[in-house]
């Protein structure tokens, strides 16, 4: 009897630390950001090409969540082909010599005790220089399946960085003060996964 408790208790065990696996939906989510420019106004961009993964242990409980994303920088789009060039070049990214940012979490918390908001850090790599980051990563309420079967979660990611930290350093003076882009970038991700089967 004693055998057949110790293994029904090494089972339910098992079952509580089973990992779940998850995957970026690309057709459903953005990696967006956006600069101030001028001074004046906010100019906005993405990347197209992007990918990602995250282990979990449960469907919905993502502290210390695996998580490892990485972006295309050649996919940079901001609607301006001539701006979209500049950026890729050795003035910004330098794409050639870099051409991957890549994001790896190291801690993800929950801010208050079940509830679906958590801060998250990781080191971020961009332009070939490695910085810790914070975000704020808002959780959907629940997960849902789809009509095709796909268990699927979403987060909406919010975060500011400067770009002086990774390197990114040119600007233009403005005649009556100030910079043509602004050092702070903000980051607004959308973020879709489904879980693996």
């Amino acid at each position: 009897m004693k055998k057949i408790v110790l293994g029904v208790a090494t089972i339910l065990a098992l079952n509580t630390t089973a990992q779940v696996n998850w995957k970026l939906d690309n057709s459903h989510s953005k990696l967006g950001f956006s600069v101030t420019h001028m001074m004046v106004s906010e100019t906005e961009g993405k990347f197209k090409i992007y990918q990602g993964t995250a282990s979990t242990k449960s469907d919905i409980d993502f502290t210390d969540a695996k998580i490892e994303f990485s972006a295309d920088v050649n996919s940079i789009n901001t609607e301006d082909e001539k701006r979209d060039a500049h950026l890729k070049s050795p003035d910004f990214f330098d794409a050639a010599k870099y051409p991957t940012i890549t994001f790896k979490a190291t801690s993800m918390k929950p801010v208050t005790k079940g509830k679906t908001i958590y801060n998250l850090e990781g080191e971020l790599t961009m332009h070939g220089v490695t910085k810790t980051v914070k975000l704020q990563a808002i959780g959907a309420t629940k997960t849902v399946k789809d009509p095709y079967g796909n268990i699927k979660y979403g987060f909406k990611v919010l975060g500011k960085l400067s770009r002086k930290d990774f390197g990114l350093t040119w600007n233009a003076a403005l005649e009556a003060g100030g910079v043509a882009v602004s050092d702070e970038v903000k980051l607004d991700l959308n973020i879709e996964l489904n879980r693996e089967k």
